[in-house]
């Protein structure tokens, strides 16, 4: 695998102040699209702060009008590698486990667009604030595949069977009132400016508490849900990879391009 060059790293800045870590999400002129540049980035950027002993917060934003629109539909279908889509799929969940096992709190200040995986990861992390006029979306049954980063098991914990199914299997938008009244974000603000303030606040708050009574907090928490979560992210490998080779999906593919109805045989 190539070295990233110094453009690409600039896709996720990291800045470390003192106790606190803020990690930016750096292509406001595609709202923050992941990119697999991106995503190599941010798994660098997550290694790093995770080595670092000194960090006791973190803080996650994006640059411009949105967090993440989520995956760069420009690099849809250009994977050449000669592995299975299990195996594929099952490399990437290796670093998104970073989320999990973050040492300190990582603090999600969402705005504008937060899509697919990128919602997903943010599900993962310890607290999101969103900006009013914030918009979430699962859209990946829309496109004939599901959520396979463990963000369904975290929102299913977090706001129950209806709300999940009706977002995963609908691929509507979720919008920053209705998260919060569902309880997927802790606090709404009015605007980018205060989501800034509000979140770093938050963090220096957490990191003038007491480092092993935070790892104690947060170690009871995992305790209370990790699991499943890491258990739902491997059944999502498994159920993904059928899907990628399933009759309905190459059959969803091929009406597209040809402008039909496409005809289903649930197999």
């Amino acid at each position: 695998m190539t070295e990233l060059t110094d453009e690409e790293r600039n896709l996720v800045r990291l800045e470390v102040d003192g106790p606190i870590a803020v990690i930016t999400n750096n292509r406001p002129d595609k709202h923050n699209a992941m990119s697999d540049e991106m995503d190599r980035r941010l798994w660098e950027v997550l290694a790093e702060v995770h080595a670092l002993p000194d960090v006791r917060a973190i803080v996650w934003r994006g640059e411009g009008r949105s967090f993440s629109s989520g995956r760069d539909t420009t690099q849809l279908g250009l994977r050449t590698e000669d592995i299975s889509d299990l195996e594929f799929i099952e490399r990437g969940h290796r670093p998104t486990q970073m989320f999990l096992t973050m040492p300190c709190p990582i603090i999600c200040a969402l705005k504008g667009w937060v899509i697919g995986g990128a919602f997903e990861r943010a599900l993962l992390c310890d607290i999101r604030v969103a900006a009013v006029g914030t918009r979430m979306v699962l859209p990946e049954v829309v496109h004939g595949v599901i959520p396979d980063s463990g963000g369904v098991a975290r929102l299913f914990q977090m706001a129950g069977h209806g709300l999940v199914a009706d977002l995963a299997l609908t691929g509507r938008v979720l919008t920053a009132e209705e998260a919060l009244a569902h309880g997927v974000v802790s606090r709404l603000v009015a605007d980018e400016a205060e989501l800034d303030a509000v979140t770093m606040e938050m963090a220096e708050k957490i990191a003038q508490a007491p480092a092993f009574t935070v790892k104690m907090a947060r170690r009871t928490l995992f305790s209370l849900g990790a699991a499943e979560v890491q258990r739902s992210i491997a059944e999502e490998a498994v159920a993904q990879s059928l899907v990628f080779v399933s009759g309905d999906y190459a059959e969803m593919k091929a009406a597209r391009a040809e402008g039909r109805t496409p005809v289903y045989r649930k197999r």
